[in-house]
């Protein structure tokens, strides 16, 4: 893929059918657990080009000009939302936010009818987040526009994923052989589970770390459905030698549900800090997918420390929800 300088928008080079069209296969984005080494190579090297652009004094480009993207979220979300309608924007997308507290689905209406109202409305894409588990598969099953899961329940969160993998590789030469320690609540973690899929299909070689309480059972022995990771509740352990070191957002509620004794106790044992950064490799850098619990999650040293990589997160979403929507869409195939 080139950029070009004349349009500041993506060229693909192309024969008969270009490569990207060869390598791309999907109509949907649910989850990373159907791409294939070489698709998630190609998000990044499609994203590397919307990074370009978006560094350039002007950022808008006409490639998704008539299209239209629609983002229906049934939870609250700034950072995630936000990057989506940024992305669909600078590619001149329409862009309509459908807010659910607002909407016929306070009178009851289901997710299939307001998912076949808005594609009635001419929506290519839609952009979901929803509280349960499998709900933009089932919306996919049900509307011919494209669907892009942004997190349900506590099954998946693949753009998050594939951002966190196009920020690793700002910072490192490859994903493949890099050690990555994630540490949090694994068990109700969208994130750490598309990051499990992501890191593992592209070579890392993943540690997870959590009590045992925020453990998903039987993560410790091979499963047909979820890839081979370490696991380990010392926190130490899973540090040591890490390049990548992610920590993951504690949601407080769990605290009363009995899973963990105090949040004290819990930052006492699994607070990212500095002390046990010694520990890591001398280049280590630390990422959350935010908004971080700071002083629980990780030591507020930590997280505005020189280690931190979090708020080039937040920058890369809007590039890799950009790529995504290029690729989804086509992009601009000049015959």
């Amino acid at each position: 893929m080139e950029v070009s300088q004349t349009t500041m928008e993506p060229k693909l080079k192309t024969d008969s059918a270009p490569p990207e069209q060869k390598i791309w296969q999907h109509k949907h984005i649910l989850d990373l657990d159907d791409f294939t080494t070489a698709e998630i190579e190609l998000v990044m090297q499609t994203t590397k080009a919307m990074h370009e652009i978006l560094s350039r004094p002007i950022k808008k480009v006409p490639t998704l000009r008539g299209k239209t993207v629609v983002t229906l979220f049934y939870e609250a979300s700034t950072r995630t939302r936000s990057s989506f309608e940024l992305g669909a924007k600078n590619l001149s997308a329409d862009i309509s936010n459908l807010t659910v507290s607002s909407s016929s689905v306070t009178k009851g209406e289901s997710l299939i009818d307001t998912l076949e109202t808005i594609e009635a409305l001419g929506a290519d894409i839609i952009v979901i987040r929803h509280p349960h588990s499998g709900a933009p598969d089932l919306a996919s099953k049900h509307v011919k526009a494209s669907i892009i899961n942004a997190g349900d329940g506590w099954h998946a969160h693949p753009t998050q994923a594939l951002l966190d993998l196009y920020t690793m590789l700002q910072h490192k030469n490859s994903i493949k052989g890099l050690k990555v320690a994630i540490i949090g609540d694994i068990i109700h973690s969208r994130v750490a589970h598309s990051n499990i899929w992501g890191l593992t299909k592209m070579g890392a070689d993943v540690t997870v770390c959590a009590p045992s309480t925020l453990l998903p059972k039987g993560i410790e022995n091979p499963q047909p459905h979820f890839p081979k990771v370490k696991v380990t509740t010392n926190i130490d352990d899973a540090i040591r030698g890490a390049d990548v070191v992610m920590g993951l957002r504690l949601q407080l509620e769990r605290q009363q549900n009995g899973l963990i004794p105090s949040i004290r106790e819990y930052a006492a044992l699994y607070r990212i800090t500095e002390e046990r950064l010694a520990n890591a490799a001398k280049d280590v850098i630390v990422m959350h997918p935010g908004p971080v619990n700071e002083d629980i999650e990780i030591a507020s040293s930590v997280v505005h420390g020189s280690r931190s990589v979090i708020n080039e997160q937040v920058t890369n979403g809007v590039a890799v929800r950009m790529a995504l929507f290029y690729l989804l869409t086509g992009g601009n195939r000049d015959e």
